[in-house]
């Protein structure tokens, strides 16, 4: 940005925008008050650059965390409220 078309420029910024209203939004479900009140990239590095393993076994997908992770229980809230009863299962 900027590309010199309008058009173009207008779509990124749209585009921004929701991402970031995504990212608000995922932080306020998981009502975590260091989360609810934090910047954008704090949000990302807690709850969408997750240190997991993804790993599939009779076409079923378990996603692994590690263990002692400080952001499990927010990021595990956050999935329980995304998903509801049709999670995956996790280890």
């Amino acid at each position: 940005m900027p590309s010199g078309q309008f058009c173009a420029n207008a779509a990124w910024l749209v585009c921004a925008v929701i991402a970031f209203n995504l990212t608000r939004a995922a932080a306020t479900l998981t009502d975590d008050p260091k989360l609810i009140r934090a910047t954008s990239g704090t949000i990302g590095d807690a709850l969408i650059t997750v240190p997991a393993r993804i790993a599939s076994s009779a076409r079923r997908l378990t996603l692994h965390l590690p263990t002692g992770w400080q952001w499990e229980k927010p990021w595990m809230t956050l999935f329980g409220r995304a998903f509801g009863r049709n999670q995956p299962s996790l280890a």
